[in-house]
């Protein structure tokens, strides 16, 4: 238990911000699963698509400071390897 009012505010805020983090991360790991689903199916020109909304997402994750920039751009990487590997 927090002793001090500040370290009150600071485990509100903390339990706030986890949760929102926690919700972010969650959506990008089920965009992730569905486009390697479509690569797994071999639609190429799906995956394509959903290529974009997963790296804005992830963009949009790393500049909310949810994950680090250097992680998105290496998942962003992978991802899109996987895709230029279909034919």
């Amino acid at each position: 238990m927090p002793n001090t009012k500040s370290a009150e505010r600071r485990m509100r805020s903390s339990a706030r911000k986890r949760t929102h983090n926690r919700i972010v991360k969650s959506g990008l790991h089920s965009l992730e699963r569905k486009y390697l689903s479509l690569i797994t199916a071999g639609k190429k020109d799906d995956a394509a698509k959903m290529l974009g909304a997963v790296s804005s997402a992830f963009d949009k994750a790393a500049k909310a400071g949810v994950l680090h920039a250097a992680t998105a751009c290496r998942k962003k990487s992978r991802l899109s390897l996987r895709l230029n590997t279909l034919k």
